[in-house]
């Protein structure tokens, strides 16, 4: 049995979180493009702002230059910031079709935001409606692997390698379905229906939370989603359809075998 990933906030963190889905490899590529593009283009204003300061201060210029125009430099400073656009647009119009256009799933999961907490419906297997809530502090089970202010009490699971269509929708205000680690955010708006998709390509336990200020209690509707091989997911799936708290069960006692096998292996 393969160790489990953890996709969760780290201590000191300020980088993105590790991708596990074709959609967030995007978003750290494009990401990183970004970043060395914005790094160049302060570099390069903050040595023209000294060159200015030095150059032509009262000292060392006492009598200032009347020139009014240079066509070479308007030139050059409207020409290399279109090209630079352009060069950010072609890959973030990529990303924006990638994350919009939801390719033939294999699974269809219906997640709905409610004040505070989130519902989530497996209509194809016959799951109906359970409800997540935030596993309290002084409920929280280290031991379990459980994260404080992250955990859940019903947490969503998947099979690895799967495509998962999700539609987000809220029952009373704004809320937001964000994944960090899939790359993923979308607002769940009352009386509309948005999608979006994911396909998780490493098994394990990831967290989110609800990224729109929902409430009194936003900061305490967190997202869980159990990864988990097939199989594993085919039995939850059909244990779930019968009896939630089986289900709930079984994940728990695959997540436990997984633990054990990490320990063992170290």
């Amino acid at each position: 049995m393969a160790a489990a990933n953890v996709g969760a906030p780290t201590p000191g963190g300020h980088w993105l979180q590790d991708a596990v889905t074709p959609v967030m490899e995007s978003v750290h590529s494009f990401h990183n493009l970004v970043f060395w593009i914005i790094t160049a283009i302060v570099v390069l204003v903050m040595a023209l702002l000294l060159y200015v300061m030095i150059r032509f201060n009262k000292r060392a210029n006492p009598t200032p230059s009347k020139t009014s125009h240079n066509t070479l430099i308007e030139i050059i400073w409207t020409a290399v910031p279109v090209l630079i656009l352009v060069v950010i647009a072609i890959p973030s119009f990529r990303l924006l079709y990638q994350q919009d256009v939801v390719p033939e799933a294999d699974l269809t999961i219906k997640a709905t935001g409610y004040q505070w907490y989130w519902g989530y419906e497996y209509a194809d297997q016959g799951i109906g409606e359970f409800y997540a809530n935030m596993v309290p502090d002084e409920e929280i089970d280290p031991e379990a692997g459980q994260l404080r202010l992250l955990s859940t009490d019903y947490p969503l699971v998947v099979p690895v390698d799967a495509t998962v269509r999700l539609n987000v929708t809220a029952a009373d205000v704004i809320h937001s379905w964000a994944m960090p680690s899939f790359g993923v955010k979308m607002d769940a708006i009352p009386g509309r229906l948005n999608e979006t998709w994911f396909r998780a390509e490493q098994v394990g336990v990831y967290y989110g939370q609800c990224s729109e200020l929902c409430g009194l209690r936003h900061a305490f509707m967190p997202i869980e989603i159990h990864v988990v091989p097939q199989d594993v997911f085919d039995e939850w799936a059909a244990t779930a359809a019968e009896d939630i708290d089986a289900g709930r069960t079984l994940i728990a006692e695959y997540q436990a075998g997984v633990r054990e096998t990490r320990m063992a292996s170290r």
